[in-house]
């Protein structure tokens, strides 16, 4: 379980949306530090993906469920739970994408952010 020792909120989100995600085994976790940059909309961007539409949606669900427990938060906006293919938790200050594979390849959103800072975290 991941601790809210000296992370403000956003960053303790995202460290839990990593969290539910690993839970799940999603794959390539990388989280975007989008607060120096000019114009961001959040203050991270957490990115993963599945190989099936049923462990992406797994994936969603595991981090609505680690977030919500620990802060009583569920998010501001979802899209994408009925196709399973891209889905996104918009918390706000923290964004969250769950691809299918092929799709995370394709649109490649990490890349559109190639300024931010990126850390890499291991699956489960």
């Amino acid at each position: 379980m991941v601790k809210n020792k000296v992370l403000n909120q956003s960053a303790y989100i995202s460290e839990l949306a990593i969290h539910g995600i690993q839970e799940k085994k999603g794959n390539d976790i990388i989280r975007l530090d989008l607060r120096n940059l000019l114009g961001s909309v959040s203050d991270y961007f957490v990115i993963c993906h599945a190989d099936s539409t049923t462990q992406v949606k797994a994936i969603a669900n595991s981090i609505e469920e680690e977030v919500f427990k620990a802060t009583q938060q569920e998010p501001w906006r979802k899209e994408g739970l009925e196709y399973g293919e891209w889905i996104l938790l918009d918390y706000v200050d923290v964004v969250v994408h769950v691809f299918r594979t092929d799709k995370r390849e394709f649109y490649g959103v990490e890349e559109l952010w190639g300024d931010a800072e990126i850390k890499y975290y291991k699956s489960a």
